[in-house]
């Protein structure tokens, strides 16, 4: 299991960003744009953990600005 801890900035509010890109991934042909979005922003996110993240496959969690998942890669 690897944990992943994805921070906000002054330029990024991390938890309204996964939360727009869980909404957006609901949309099949949508799907290879949101991973690309966040893909750019975390660029040591492996797909398989963004593709868990975004489908709602493993839970997060927030802790002030940041977001924490835990998958399997």
């Amino acid at each position: 299991m690897a944990e992943f801890r994805l921070g906000s900035s002054p330029a990024m509010h991390t938890p309204g960003i996964i939360a727009w890109a869980i909404n957006g991934y609901a949309f099949e042909a949508d799907r290879p744009i949101f991973i690309h979005i966040i893909k750019t922003a975390w660029p040591h996110l492996p797909d398989e953990a963004i593709e868990q993240l975004l489908s709602k496959a493993v839970p997060y969690t927030v802790e002030g600005e940041t977001v924490i998942f835990n998958v399997e890669v």
